[in-house]
């Protein structure tokens, strides 16, 4: 035996179990037996092994409550802070990502930006629907002519882009399921290349995915987005779907309606008066 613990560092486990089982010790309890005191080891116990499991699902347990806990922290922090004003960054000028529908919401959107101070919004990334080419033309002519008043090139101050419809007019809710989820990629791979300070939209459903992925980034604390929604006139009674899901799940900074009665029946949003 005490050459057996001698050369034991220099042979594996199985060859030492056929060594002590050519030495007779008999039956496979024995065997195992003669092991554990070789090995400096306590006897196999099924109790053992049934509280080894216990302990480790209480430790799996309580990591995923302390996971969650964190995150439900994080999240009520983002929706605290999320209304607080930029006056910290007031003589800077804040990188504006503006999400453009197409018809009524970009002639709305046009209108808000002709008033809107552009050297504290610079640069400005416009972003429409892949299949709305009015909305970035006419997104262009706004910018070319802002240029033109500074003496500036737009290629400084503007970038223009498209991204995946989540779902086309008419487009049944079944099929929509996969086109939203490639806006979403798309709007991740959009957001992580603008990483914008600020978002600008009024109502189209582009602006979803986009604003759902920077919420995400906000909670994460990868990049902190302030999302501003002014919902489009012609909401008088009820909010559009895309102003519904940002009031109710809290992913809009400000929200912005242009009728009493609207702000009634949503109190959290922010009546502003007509804006058109």
């Amino acid at each position: 035996m005490s050459a057996l613990c001698h050369i034991a560092p220099l042979i594996t486990l199985s060859e030492y179990t056929f060594m002590i089982q050519q030495q007779n010790f008999g039956s496979g309890e024995d065997v195992s037996v003669a092991l554990t005191e070789i090995l400096n080891l306590p006897p196999m116990d099924k109790r053992n092994g049934c509280r080894f499991s216990n302990v480790s699902s209480i430790a799996v347990f309580s990591s995923a409550i302390f996971v969650v806990s964190l995150i439900l922290v994080r999240l009520l922090y983002v929706i605290y802070h999320s209304r607080r004003p930029l006056s910290k960054r007031a003589s800077k000028p804040v990188s504006t990502l503006i999400i453009l529908g197409s018809g009524g919401h970009t002639a709305e959107m046009l209108n808000l930006l002709a008033v809107l101070r552009k050297d504290r919004f610079n640069p400005r990334f416009y972003i429409a629907a892949a299949t709305d080419n009015m909305s970035l033309e006419k997104a262009q002519l706004l910018e070319n002519s802002l240029a033109t008043e500074s003496a500036t090139s737009v290629k400084h101050s503007a970038q223009f882009m498209k991204i995946y419809r989540s779902r086309e007019v008419g487009q049944s809710y079944i099929t929509s399921i996969w086109t939203t989820l490639i806006a979403m990629v798309h709007a991740l791979w959009l957001m992580i290349k603008i990483r914008p300070e600020v978002i600008l939209c009024n109502g189209p459903g582009t602006c979803i995915p986009l604003c759902a992925i920077a919420f995400i980034f906000k909670v994460v604390g990868i990049k902190w987005s302030s999302i501003f929604y002014v919902e489009s006139i012609a909401r008088v009674r009820r909010l559009s779907l895309s102003g519904l899901l940002l009031y109710k799940f809290r992913m809009a900074d400000q929200l912005f309606v242009q009728w009493p009665q609207l702000q009634r029946q949503y109190p959290r949003a922010t009546y502003v008066g007509r804006l058109m």
